[in-house]
């Protein structure tokens, strides 16, 4: 009978050990893992019972917001987009089902008020206690005006494209336009499968030829690296050879003898391949990383929602730097060059403030429940990309391209603006992708921006420029 209880106690024993390894390891080990399964309902409750804060523009339209309502007889709060479609990549969407995207992923700890300070802290308390909490309001530094614009004149067009104006001293992003776009109230889970990829934000994740637009990088490099002069003279003959193909003129074009400034200004591609022989692959290249290629942009958004420019192989994959490429087509933007609607913002930035590229910056400031700032994000200067001297030269012909130029139909009345054409083949029945970047004012500017729009049968300066010209009336309209 003793040797039975004895058993029995060894068994009892063992099994409350294990229990209590087990419990152990579920509430500390394993409790990351268990809190991050969607099925788990207490997270989803948990969810539920925050008061989310409210997303908004600079000029004070709500994009995103919660609403009250009762589950089980508990007080919930679900999210809901006052203004749909508008910016639905860049604010992304806070979804039980779906997950979160976007910049509701990316603030999230500001808009559930779980940030690591004293308000964050007393907010985990609150929950402990059962309590709702209410997280800080965003405001963007984005345009609802300028971002409409952008909207309607690319869903007037019914093209694929984007728009992207950022402020060239901060870094702020004013508009971000990606089209198709979708509904985040009604249309996710009809986005989720819709072969146009309305979900795709095309500013940040579209890589595209950058065509002539890429001729700024190519003359900043060649202008720094003292391989060519502004004045320098060349033939301007229609066609080349090139790394042993023929390289032609748009339309096949010969222009006739002309300095380096009229080839920028008058986009000939035969003269930018010769000066990107002379200037060589690798000092293009670390031009091209000064400016921000080969790598994503550090700032407020997820990393795989936001690509890296470069070099492609037939992979999709960045090639190495030391891997042979065809410099005289990379110089005029094509070879196996792919560039996002950000990036060549970016490069138009960095010809704007001086030469110096800035971290995208989407947040004007963090405001708590009681209206008080908690944070305002600070200028962020990720490197220079060109001289002062340089961007001053670069800044004068892209004035030019506009006034006299590839450009003119950016002009606005009352402002002058500065800008580089673009229209990149695709090898689809004569389509392009057509391309617009630049600046305004030219003297002191405060917006920088880049127009890119998919398989059209245009020009940029016939397509993309337009675009531009609407974005930046309403930008600078009496109500901006």
């Amino acid at each position: 009978m003793n040797r039975r209880i004895s058993n029995l106690f060894v068994v009892m024993t063992v099994a409350l050990l294990a229990l209590i390894a087990m419990t152990t390891y579920w509430q500390v080990w394993a409790r990351g893992s268990l809190e991050a399964r969607q099925a788990n309902v207490r997270l989803v409750y948990r969810d539920l019972a925050i008061d989310r804060g409210s997303i908004a523009t600079s000029d004070g339209v709500v994009l995103a917001q919660s609403k009250a309502g009762t589950l089980d007889g508990r007080t919930i709060y679900t999210r809901e987009y006052p203004e749909g479609g508008l910016a639905a990549q860049l604010v992304g969407y806070s979804s039980l089902l779906a997950g979160r995207s976007g910049l509701e992923r990316t603030l999230d700890p500001e808009l559930t008020g779980s940030t690591g300070d004293l308000s964050g802290m007393q907010n985990a308390f609150d929950r402990m206690k059962g309590d709702t909490v209410r997280g800080d309001d965003v405001i963007l530094r984005l345009s609802a005006a300028g971002q409409q614009e952008a909207m309607d004149q690319l869903e007037g067009l019914q093209a694929r494209g984007s728009v992207v104006v950022l402020d060239p001293s901060t870094g702020g992003i004013l508009v971000m336009a990606s089209t198709p776009t979708y509904n985040p109230n009604t249309g996710l889970e009809q986005a989720l499968s819709n072969p146009a990829s309305p979900l795709l934000n095309r500013a940040t994740q579209g890589l595209y030829p950058p065509g002539s637009t890429f001729k700024v990088v190519t003359a900043a490099s060649a202008l720094d690296n003292e391989a060519v002069t502004v004045d320098q003279e060349f033939p301007g003959p229609d066609c080349i050879e090139a790394d042993g193909q023929e390289l032609c003129n748009f339309r096949g074009r010969a222009y006739g003898p002309h300095d380096f400034g009229y080839a920028l200004v008058h986009s000939i591609n035969t003269t930018f391949a010769q000066v990107g022989m002379t200037l060589g692959q690798q000092k293009l290249e670390a031009t091209m990383k000064a400016f921000g290629f080969f790598r994503r942009f550090p700032w407020d958004y997820p990393p795989e929602q936001s690509l890296p420019s470069g070099i492609f192989n037939r992979q999709g994959n960045l090639v190495p730097f030391d891997t042979p490429v065809d410099v005289a087509r990379l110089a005029i933007g094509q070879e196996r060059l792919l560039a996002t609607p950000l990036q060549m913002a970016e490069v138009a930035t960095a010809v704007a403030n001086g030469g110096q590229i800035i971290e995208p910056q989407p947040v004007q400031e963090v405001r708590a429940p009681d209206g008080s700032v908690v944070r305002r994000p600070q200028p962020v200067y990720l490197g220079r990309a060109m001289t002062t001297e340089t961007a001053a030269t670069l800044r004068e012909l892209m004035k030019q391209v506009v006034d006299d130029g590839t450009g003119s139909a950016a002009n606005v009345e009352g402002l002058d603006v500065a800008g580089k054409t673009g229209t990149a083949e695709t090898g689809r029945n004569g389509k392009n992708d057509a391309w617009f970047i630049g600046f305004a004012p030219a003297e002191a500017p405060r917006y920088a921006f880049a127009v890119l729009v998919e398989n059209t049968d245009g020009t940029g300066g016939d397509v993309a420029a337009p675009i531009a010209a609407s974005v930046l009336r309403a930008l600078t309209g009496p109500s901006s």
